[in-house]
């Protein structure tokens, strides 16, 4: 026999809850709204501009917590302003797998340190923007030669200037907005009107919920983050699907059946299914929270996030909207 974390003859009234679940929703929506706009989003690189220059060691060579100290001292003194330095692939052992610099965007009126003149490239070209980050990396990529070695492996220098980090913001808004569009419309088309408003109030409340997680935490936004939202909208739409299923196949089966009934009954076929999907897919996403490093750790916080509010919005806002709305018997037909 298959394991089974909900007993098949659950009965709970979720419906009764909807109310409250709508107060909680509401009042978590509007203070995500308002702490995005005092805090703002920690932007990475990706999305404010700047560069990344990642080094691993040397063959035969570690990399320690005192050399990750030592890295972060010798950057500041460089005067380039914020300089995040981070490990990668770190291990029990108090040793790291690499060391990743992260250089926010210089602007052309930066006074660099002798040191970092030195440094300059020889073919440097571009606007004096251009020209001030590329002085910047090279000048953090020498620093770091020169205090863990000249041998480490230098393994990318990734530079995003201000230009194409805002058509990233652009283009990373667009994806999420069409993805919810497109999912709007296989709702609309595949089950009624009441469907598709009820999935994208659910879908809109993860999403808000989401970027008000990030605001707080003030967890690096980058691309992953963009990938990790698209994959909730998927992760969301999915339960809220399943659950709409088999309201659908109630509404044709059960017709004098009360729709408050129908929708606690429809809600708790699908329990089982929807726990343990979620039950799985978290333990995968905490090991990669704990053991995937800082790279990771943005993405993963992410999805944990977005599975469980996904879960929880297919539950109690997209299925008791249809009680709110008033689902038609008249729209659903007995299949012939």
């Amino acid at each position: 026999m298959g394991l089974k974390l909900i007993p098949e003859e659950t009965d709970i009234k979720f419906l009764q809850m909807r109310w409250i679940a709508f107060v909680v929703s509401t009042v978590a929506v509007l203070a995500s709204i308002g702490v995005f706009f005092l805090n703002g989003l920690n932007f990475g690189i990706d999305f404010k501009g700047g560069a990344v220059v990642e080094v691993g060691p040397a063959e035969g060579q570690v990399f320690t917590t005192d050399d990750l100290a030592t890295v972060r001292s010798a950057l500041s003194d460089l005067g380039l302003g914020t300089i995040n330095v981070s490990e990668i692939g770190g291990g029990a052992d108090d040793t790291a797998g690499g060391i990743v610099a992260k250089i926010e965007l210089q602007s052309g009126e930066v006074e660099f340190t002798e040191k970092c003149l030195d440094a300059k490239p020889e073919n440097i070209g571009g606007d004096l923007a251009e020209q001030a980050q590329q002085i910047a990396t090279s000048c953090v990529s020498a620093t770091l030669k020169e205090v863990l070695g000249d041998d480490i492996s230098e393994r990318r220098i990734d530079v995003v200037g201000p230009a194409v980090s805002g058509e990233l913001i652009q283009k990373g808004v667009g994806a999420i907005l069409f993805a919810v569009i497109a999912m709007l419309a296989y709702i609309w088309f595949r089950f009624e009107w009441q469907f598709s408003l009820g999935a994208i109030v659910a879908l809109v409340h993860d999403v808000i919920l989401t970027v008000g997680m990030f605001s707080i935490t003030q967890l690096e936004f980058n691309l992953p983050i963009i990938a990790a939202l698209l994959t909730i909208v998927g992760y969301s739409m999915n339960d809220t699907v399943v659950v709409y299923d088999r309201v659908r196949e109630n509404l044709r089966k059960y017709k004098k059946k009360p729709l408050q009934d129908l929708l606690d009954f429809s809600i708790n076929q699908t329990l089982s299914r929807t726990v343990m999907t979620s039950v799985t897919t978290l333990i995968a996403l905490l090991a990669l929270f704990i053991f995937g490093g800082p790279v990771l750790r943005g993405f993963t916080a992410a999805m944990i996030w977005g599975v469980i509010i996904g879960t929880y919005s297919s539950v109690f806002i997209a299925s008791p909207v249809l009680q709110v709305l008033g689902v038609k018997r008249e729209w659903s037909q007995p299949e012939n």
